[in-house]
């Protein structure tokens, strides 16, 4: 798991990614295609085409970091709209790697007593 701080912003791009690109690539995608500086310190999630592998750039101060997360079921929850970054909170973020929809989460069912 990332340590994000509060302080810390995250992004989505929108649309798909190459899942090929690596830090460089991913970075110059973050400078270039959204108009943000990669070693902000702000994470920065891509999505590619299948929806089932989500990639994050993020910049500690030190140096870049690149996580990777495949879901074994179900799609990742992604906005359609392309060319842009969708900021979300470090909630919704946790939602996101859940595969859960960040947009509208739904809380889970819960007895209303125990007998």
């Amino acid at each position: 798991m990332i340590p994000i701080s509060s302080g810390v912003r995250v992004w989505i791009a929108s649309g798909h990614c190459d899942m090929r690109k690596g830090m460089q690539g991913l970075a110059l995608l973050v400078q270039e295609g959204l108009g943000r500086d990669p070693f902000k310190g702000d994470v920065f999630v891509f999505r590619g085409r299948g929806g089932r592998l989500i990639k994050a750039l993020w910049h500690d101060g030190i140096g870049l970091s690149l996580y990777a997360k495949r879901l074994e079921r179900g799609r990742f929850v992604w906005p359609s709209t392309d060319g842009g970054a969708i900021a979300l909170t470090a909630g919704q973020m946790s939602y996101l790697l859940e595969g859960i929809d960040w947009r509208n989460p739904q809380q889970t069912w819960r007895p209303l007593s125990a007998g």
